[in-house]
């Protein structure tokens, strides 16, 4: 299959442009390409153009690529015609199996067969979304982290898809400042969001048994953990844990800790007064800022670890 060149990519099709599809966008356009969007919503378009106007700021301080220009979007109100002359197609729609299941198949029957699509879904595996494909060869997964303009992280999973196309995907985000991650097989969630699985399910039920607030069970991962994992896994981290021997002697001197905590982890459900105390214990943590006002803050710190991680990796930023 004679796919493009991976670097040679000079427009992709965003399929779906709210939070995610346009935060998509607006890395495609800071990285010289040009978009084609399509989105049902009535604002949809104004949508769009709004967030890749507030997003650029953040990009030029990334670093923008030759050629970015937030004018070189074109927006159109058929997924069919959102396709045409495009060398990479990213699905961003609600994360509605059917809904993707029949945008897909549109889309696959629109496409040149050299062309890859890569589904943005959080938690679907390929080979349900590929249910209704004439060539479900070239589908993948191609999972950020939101926002995608900003976090470098991008899982990469094919399903049933050839490993020519997922060779080329992950070639292929690469090529535009992606870090990306292929997992050898679906699973429900991928990698990163089983992990967030993982955790929050202890965080709530840390706050549901009144062991602490929800603003210190946030502040033990802001100001813990949460820094080491900025820089490095929790198995590299585990590695640096022994003065000497590495992760061998961490695991003689911790593995029965870490099983007995394991064994004493919480399950709990989202019963309404669960619900109510997390809602109130934001609420207070956010301390009357607006949600805004939250991801702008976040926003900066996020550009601000990545400047210091491109630093010392010695990498530029939108390579991260």
């Amino acid at each position: 299959m004679a796919y493009p060149h991976p670097a040679r990519v000079r427009r992709v099709a965003i399929i779906g442009a709210g939070t995610i599809g346009a935060s998509w966008a607006a890395w495609f356009l800071g990285r010289g390409i040009a978009v084609t969007a399509y989105d049902p919503a009535p604002e949809g378009e104004e949508f769009l153009k709004r967030f890749i106007a507030d997003a650029w700021p953040a990009l030029k301080r990334i670093g923008l690529a030759a050629g970015a220009d937030p004018s070189r979007i074109t927006f159109v109100k058929d997924p069919a015609k959102a396709v045409e002359g495009v060398d990479f197609v990213q699905e961003s729609a609600y994360e509605r199996l059917e809904l993707k299941q029949e945008l897909l198949a549109k889309i696959d029957a629109a496409l040149p067969a050299e062309r890859i699509i890569a589904s943005s879904t959080s938690s679907m595996t390929p080979q349900s979304l590929a249910k209704n494909l004439a060539r479900p060869e070239r589908l993948v997964v191609g999972h950020p982290f939101n926002p995608p303009h900003m976090i470098p992280l991008v899982e990469v999973v094919g399903g049933d898809a050839a490993q020519a196309a997922v060779d080329w995907t992950m070639a292929f985000y690469k090529a535009v400042g992606k870090h990306p991650i292929k997992l050898n097989k679906a699973v429900f969630g991928h990698v990163a969001n089983r992990l967030q699985f993982a955790l929050w399910r202890e965080v709530v039920h840390l706050v549901a048994e009144g062991v602490a607030s929800v603003a210190d069970v946030d502040a033990a991962i802001a100001y813990g953990p949460g820094l080491r994992w900025a820089i490095m896994g929790p198995s590299l981290v585990g590695h640096l844990g022994s003065h000497e021997g590495g992760l061998k002697r961490y695991l003689e001197q911790f593995a029965p800790v870490f099983e007995a905590g394991w064994a004493e982890l919480g399950n709990p459900s989202f019963t309404p007064e669960i619900r109510d105390k997390l809602v109130a214990g934001v609420e207070e943590e956010a301390g009357g800022r607006s949600l805004a006002e939250l991801g702008r803050e976040r926003d900066d710190c996020l550009i601000g670890i990545l400047e210091v991680l491109a630093r010392n990796r010695k990498k530029p930023l939108a390579e991260e």
